[in-house]
């Protein structure tokens, strides 16, 4: 029996995209089709041979991520998207992590871009999560015990997230979740991951993505919040765009 699932979420007209790793992995995909585009003949071989399929009506990679947790029946998750592609050996460490610490319910690992480098300035040592440390998390440098996580009751926020409004945040949010219900999660220097460089997260500077990253920490910290934004913001104040966009964050608007 495998130990791992790696769970994708897609979108219909991106599933040819897929490159499935090639370990000992339960393969799981749920695919987002609001427009009913016929999928199921673009999919990789190595989908139709072996994975289970599921498909939403709806668009929302928080709704799909949450119907990947529900359908896993291994130990272990690793969220995927279409255009990620696995390091086996990292996965192992990972598992391994896991199976020595039973009280981790969740590991956040690093991921590489397609040259080779580092996606974004990681620790360079096991750290424990914390709602302060962990707001730069993506979903496919996440690695979950799912029966912990089914256990706490733990799932993505649908209301954040690519394909709707607020289209970023809920990896964050997730780890916060699961920080608050007294789940431990940490981080891993272990590659597990290459993602291409831009991402939904990696944007700044228009009014909608300042709004958007002020209502992430608004659900995080709740009344807090200005306080966390402030000290967020300050540290990046030339990619929010200046002092005046800086106490438009902090305010949330």
């Amino acid at each position: 029996m495998n130990r791992l699932t790696v769970g994708y979420s897609a979108l219909a007209d991106r599933v040819a995209a897929i490159t499935p790793p090639t370990g000992p992995y339960d393969l799981l995909l749920v695919v987002q089709n609001d427009k009913n585009i016929a999928w199921q003949d673009r999919l990789p071989q190595a989908l139709k041979d072996s994975a289970v399929t599921d498909e939403l009506k709806c668009l929302g990679v928080a709704k799909s991520r949450n119907r990947v947790i529900e359908l896993a029946n291994t130990d272990y998750l690793v969220f995927a998207d279409d255009d990620i592609e696995f390091n086996d050996s990292g996965l192992k460490e990972v598992i391994d992590y896991l199976d020595a610490n039973q009280g981790v319910s969740l590991v956040l690992a690093q991921a590489t871009d397609h040259s080779g480098k580092l996606r974004k300035p990681y620790p360079s040592k096991e750290e424990k999560l914390t709602k302060l440390n962990s707001a730069r998390a993506a979903t496919y440098e996440l690695v979950i015990r799912v029966s912990a996580i089914k256990d706490l009751g733990i799932r993505f926020d649908e209301s954040f997230g690519a394909g709707v409004e607020n289209y970023l945040g809920d990896e964050y949010i997730f780890v916060a979740d699961l920080l608050s219900a007294g789940g431990k999660a940490v981080f891993l220097p272990i590659t597990i991951a290459t993602h291409p460089e831009v991402s939904s997260g990696s944007g700044w500077g228009t009014d909608g993505d300042r709004i958007a990253r002020a209502k992430v920490f608004t659900r995080v910290f709740g009344a807090l919040a200005p306080v966390v934004r402030l000290a967020f913001g300050v540290r990046r104040l030339a990619l929010i765009g200046g002092v005046a966009n800086l106490l438009r964050f902090v305010f949330g608007r």
